[in-house]
């Protein structure tokens, strides 16, 4: 049963990041065409105030807003793709009609029941989805509609009919099926989503009274669950649902700490953006904690090779404060040296208190550039950015410290401090090449491998074969598998030879780290495999 429940998990945290990492690019580009109609910007760069900048900012912004606004069937969409175990563009296709379904039968139910609020719908726990008025169920109606019809879709898409009735198989008999199933769902929902709405706003008000504790839960576990994958599913609810807040801006209410957020940064009359902000404040670690952390493991690393490890160093704490990606620097401790990563987890999560402690309002979820849009345009007063980058070389100094003096103390064997014959857990070009030429590649054939390249049939041998391979995904830094026999899996050749930076196994399911380059790694693999009908 345990592993049943993890492998649901990882599944539905796999299907999670296509809606999820494309809300961050409408927030960069929110905020950059915010910047052509900000009044103040404006008054200290006079050739912004004129109607062809300001107005395609206005188009800019205005125009992705709508994406904020209609999380609902973005999600449905986005998970349904993820959860199909085939057939992903057409379950994509059948989730939006099933959602359309949905909110019209709620609606017509609704005013069967004469439920319909009239006026304004602010404070009725009802609103408009797609111009159709139900209850305000905002990204929970997505996430329910989504795995409803994944798990319709994979039970049935498959069905095929004889003679006159082919013409009803497959995905199309998907959609019959869903009808009923929707519109039954609308009529529960009806009855239930109150009750389920009053609990989830009795445990928001709980996490918000427990104002830095649960600021400091939070942070701490964002970072813990980083091994397992489901980290996102912890920052997620905060971000896009009332747990992380509600607010009303511009006479409409909005829920989520970055919805609030966005807003807020449109609204010129507010003065200093609002708590909901703190929730999304994980850029301490990223930009400066993790810095620390690299420079520490140099100092302490072996003098002989300190030289072999800068590279590889200098290139992580970069990625990490440039674009925020964590994981070759997370994954360079947590396996030879846990402490230091629950360590790291307890900081991350007390410079959330911190920032709430200052009053800083400021924001850098993905590094230096997030940093940059964000919030320097919206100036001093909003933000208090200064204080971010104040309390960021506190933690850089922090960190330092700390795992230099852990590292010694307990003889923790980061990089460069390996025992011989040890492996390191990330590698240099020089050092990857020099390996790949002394040992060849496994059958024999002694070819060289370049860092840079990707060697797909390696990669597909190292995870036990073609025939072992079930399905492949990726996320934003690791190749997701379900393996047929995750043991025939080779984590020494996936890490020493694959330029993976570590290999995570939850059951069937085996998670590769590679990074950035991770796209390039999947498409390689899938083409291998004849598998790029996956996307």
């Amino acid at each position: 049963m345990k592993d049943k429940l993890m492998d649901a998990m990882q599944k539905f945290s796999k299907a999670m990041f296509i809606p999820v990492l494309i809300l961050p690019i409408a927030g960069i580009l929110i905020a950059a065409g915010n910047l052509f109609t900000n009044t103040r910007l404006q008054e200290v760069m006079p050739f912004l105030n004129n109607p062809v900048t300001s107005g395609f900012g206005t188009l800019l912004s205005g125009s992705l807003t709508a994406i904020l606004t209609n999380l609902g069937v973005i999600f449905c969409v986005g998970l349904a793709v993820g959860l199909a175990d085939k057939k992903k563009s057409e379950a994509g296709f059948i989730s939006l009609l099933a959602f359309l379904v949905f909110i019209n039968a709620m609606n017509r139910f609704m005013g069967l029941r004469g439920m319909l609020a009239e006026g304004s719908l602010s404070g009725t726990g009802q609103a408009m989805v797609l111009g159709v008025q139900i209850l305000d169920m905002g990204v929970f109606l997505g996430l329910m509609l989504g795995v409803a019809v994944a798990w319709v879709h994979n039970r049935f898409c498959e069905i095929e009919f004889q003679n006159a009735f082919q013409i009803y198989g497959g995905t199309r008999f998907v959609f019959i099926v869903l009808i009923p199933v929707m519109v039954v769902l609308a009529v529960i929902l009806t009855f239930v989503w109150p009750f389920v709405q009053s609990g989830i706003n009795a445990l928001g008000a709980f996490i918000q009274g427990a104002g830095n504790f649960g600021l400091f839960i939070y942070g701490t576990l964002e970072r813990l669950l980083i091994p397992t994958g489901l980290h996102h599913l912890v920052y997620t609810p905060f971000l896009y649902t009332s747990l992380g807040g509600t607010a009303e801006i511009g006479g409409q209410v909005l829920e989520g700490a970055r919805n609030i957020y966005y807003a807020e940064i449109a609204d010129e009359s507010i003065r200093l953006l609002s708590q909901s902000v703190i929730w999304d404040a994980r850029g301490i670690s990223k930009m400066f904690g993790l810095i620390g952390a690299c420079l520490a493991m140099y100092h302490t690393a072996r003098k002989e090779n300190q030289a072999k490890i800068k590279a590889v160093l200098v290139t992580a704490a970069v990625t990490s404060f440039i674009a925020g990606v964590t994981e070759p620097i997370e994954f360079s401790f947590l396996f030879v040296a846990p402490v230091l990563f629950a360590v790291h987890a307890v900081l991350a999560g007390s410079s959330f208190v911190v920032l709430n402690l200052i009053g800083c309002r400021a924001i850098g979820p993905n590094g230096f550039i997030d940093f940059l849009l964000y919030n320097v345009p919206l100036g001093l007063e909003k933000t208090r950015w200064p204080l971010y980058i104040v309390t960021g070389a506190v933690y850089f100094v922090l960190y330092y410290l700390v795992f230099r003096f852990l590292i010694v103390k307990l003889n923790l064997k980061t990089l460069g401090r390996e025992s011989a014959g040890m492996e390191m857990k990330l590698h240099t070009k020089a050092e990857y090449k020099e390996k790949a030429a002394g040992t060849g590649s496994p059958g024999g054939s002694g070819q060289k491998a370049d860092a840079e390249a990707v060697d797909a049939a390696l990669i597909v041998q190292a995870l036990g074969g073609k025939d072992n391979i079930i399905k492949v995904t990726n996320c934003y830094t690791r190749l997701r598998t379900e393996l047929e026999n995750p043991d025939l899996a080779d984590e020494a050749v996936l890490k020493g030879q694959t330029g993976a930076s570590a290999v995570i196994k939850k059951g069937k399911n085996v998670q590769v780290v590679y990074g950035l380059k991770v796209t390039a790694v999947r498409k390689a693999v899938d083409q291998e495999l004849g598998m790029t009908q996956q996307e």
